[in-house]
């Protein structure tokens, strides 16, 4: 597995996870009180910066692993992995595309707060892990 595909490995991972989480903790709070009701914004930011944080820890220590294993060929990337980034990160841009809409569409018809944020919270969420897919894909079975 080359350096790019772990990290995306690492980013799609923590990405699914920190969604999980997200989601949960809100459903949870959801069960007692009305969503418009909930502190959405420090489990919001707290997740961010946890998933952030972990997507970094995970790929230096993959990292760290590859390299015993293969001394040569960590950190390094060429023409393929670059191609493939760019066609995943047009992919998960759809949802980010679809997720602003949404926001103005919420906007215009004055949505509490925690409708808005969590309809950009989930489109970045869904376009790092769309992008993700895409690029592990394109890594198991090359660009078409």
């Amino acid at each position: 597995m080359v350096y790019e595909e772990r990290n995306v490995w690492a980013g799609l991972i923590v990405s699914v996870i920190g969604m999980a989480v997200y989601t949960v903790i809100v459903l949870q709070q959801a069960a007692s009180r009305p969503v418009t009701e909930i502190d959405w914004v420090p489990i919001m930011l707290w997740t961010i910066g946890l998933s952030i944080v972990a997507t970094i820890v995970l790929s230096i220590l993959w990292g760290i692993l590859a390299g015993i294993r293969d001394p040569d060929g960590v950190g390094k990337s060429d023409q393929r992995d670059r191609d493939i980034s760019h066609m995943s990160t047009r992919v998960g841009q759809a949802f980010l595309v679809i997720a602003g809409l949404g926001v103005i569409i919420e906007c215009a018809f004055r949505l509490d707060w925690f409708w808005i944020a969590n309809t950009m919270y989930y489109g970045f969420a869904l376009s790092a892990i769309v992008g993700g897919i895409a690029s592990v894909v394109a890594y198991r079975r090359g660009l078409v």
